[in-house]
């Protein structure tokens, strides 16, 4: 077994296994065409508008210091780059999200070797979505006052120097959220007791939220990786989470 804070790679890579199946491909298809038109939308925005926002986010520094241009220009290009992501991460997820809450429940099933639910049915998934929905928005509210601290903290002088690694670090451990709330919500663990147990593991935690971050940033690899990070996700539950996992389901 690998150490606990190596293991978010395994998770992803059996995650990619599982989802490329045969049994579940029809769950990652849909909503991997929804998300490359979504992906194919904001690149088209976002290269048309790249150079206007690193100019706002840039600070405006006097003539004897303008040298450190080369320096600053590549941190807010990476700055900006990290925002851009979230913003496509967020919106994908909430469209995904009774797809992902689906397909985690068959990859649980899979990796159990025991599938006590339904065949797939519209119906069904329909059903998910105002409970999948709701979640997400949850979610949604413990992002954004957090990612509109950081956004202020962006524009302040100096500071704004922090601003790229406090990105990354708060992106790692929302990527960890995202994923492995799926399998929590699926077994009806409230939010705050899904975050409590992800800061009991909070090195395999950040470890499998890391990885996810790294490979989402990778254009077009991370469309076919969302589903698999579910899956991974799902996995981490069950191993993790271990006999408390066994908790009833939803009836």
């Amino acid at each position: 077994m690998p150490a606990p804070v190596l293991s978010g790679p395994q998770y992803l890579r059996e995650g990619l296994k599982l989802v490329l199946s045969p049994g579940l491909r029809l769950f990652v298809l849909l909503p991997l065409l929804i998300n490359l038109v979504l992906f194919v939308g904001l690149i088209y925005f976002a290269g048309h508008q790249f150079s206007l926002w690193v100019d706002t986010l840039m600070p405006t520094l006097p003539n004897w210091l303008s040298f450190l241009n080369y320096v600053l220009w590549p941190l807010f290009v990476v700055l900006l780059i990290l925002m851009v992501f979230f913003t496509f991460t967020m919106f994908a997820n909430i469209i995904a999200a009774p797809f992902n809450g689906f397909l985690s429940e068959k990859v649980e099933a899979v990796v159990r070797g025991v599938d006590n639910s339904p065949p797939f049915s519209w119906g069904e998934l329909i059903a998910m979505v105002p409970r999948t929905l709701a979640r997400e928005m949850r979610k949604l509210g413990y992002f954004l006052p957090r990612a509109i601290a950081l956004l202020i903290l962006s524009f302040v002088p100096v500071i704004n120097l922090i601003a790229a690694p406090l990105w990354l670090i708060f992106g790692v451990w929302m990527m960890a959220i995202q994923y492995i709330d799926y399998p929590a919500d699926n077994h009806k663990l409230g939010w705050n007791e899904m975050l409590a147990w992800l800061r009991q593991k909070r090195w395999q935690s950040l470890s499998f939220g890391g990885v996810v971050y790294l490979v989402l940033l990778v254009p077009v690899v991370n469309l076919l990786m969302m589903p698999a990070a579910v899956a991974g996700a799902t996995l981490f539950w069950v191993r993790e989470r271990g006999e408390e996992a066994l908790a009833v389901k939803k009836p």
